[in-house]
């Protein structure tokens, strides 16, 4: 499962003409502050994200049970063939990850209550025990990057990402509506 934020953000349509020949509504990317905003948020490319989730883990997880895990997470008990699919391998290589995962306690295998011939794939205690880790690790690191702020910066950031937050909600909330 691949999430990919700017691209999405960098093919938005040029800015559009309302009806009237006076008014002009740009997109948002075309906001040369909303663009450096972007940038900034945007700037920890992938070898960072690889290399700081292996000096996290010392190699003790992987990052396609990570993306296992996640998934799980995201969208709850899965089918063998279901995970296979979004994580684009075949089903005889997911059944190798989920035999190792399971080994380690990170995932366990159960009978679908409605057809007893699916077996379902459901996150294990040490699933939890992985997430949590994530969690202090993430924390502890941004504290010591944060402690490098002074408190008029630390202020700003934390009101623009409360900011960022709601409008995240709004978005959603929308998106939801218009999906009805």
């Amino acid at each position: 499962m691949t999430l990919n934020i700017e691209a999405a953000l960098t093919t938005t349509a040029a800015p559009t003409t309302a009806t009237t020949a006076s008014t002009t509504e740009p997109t948002p990317a075309s906001r040369p502050l909303v663009r450096d905003v972007v940038d900034e948020l945007s700037s920890w490319n992938p070898r960072e994200f690889i290399a700081a989730f292996q000096r996290w883990h010392h190699g003790e997880l992987s990052l396609t049970h990570l993306n296992v895990l996640t998934l799980l997470e995201a969208t709850g008990p899965q089918s063998m063939s279901r995970l296979a699919d979004s994580l684009d391998v075949s089903v005889a290589s997911m059944t190798g990850i989920i035999d190792r995962m399971e080994k380690r306690d990170l995932v366990k295998r159960r009978r679908d209550d409605e057809d007893r011939r699916v077996v379902l794939v459901v996150p294990a205690k040490g699933a939890e025990r992985v997430f949590g880790e994530l969690n202090a690790r993430r924390r502890h690191g941004l504290s010591k990057v944060l402690s490098e702020l002074t408190d008029d910066q630390l202020r700003g950031l934390l009101e623009g990402h409360r900011a960022l937050r709601a409008a995240r909600h709004a978005a959603a909330a929308s998106r939801t509506e218009g999906a009805r």
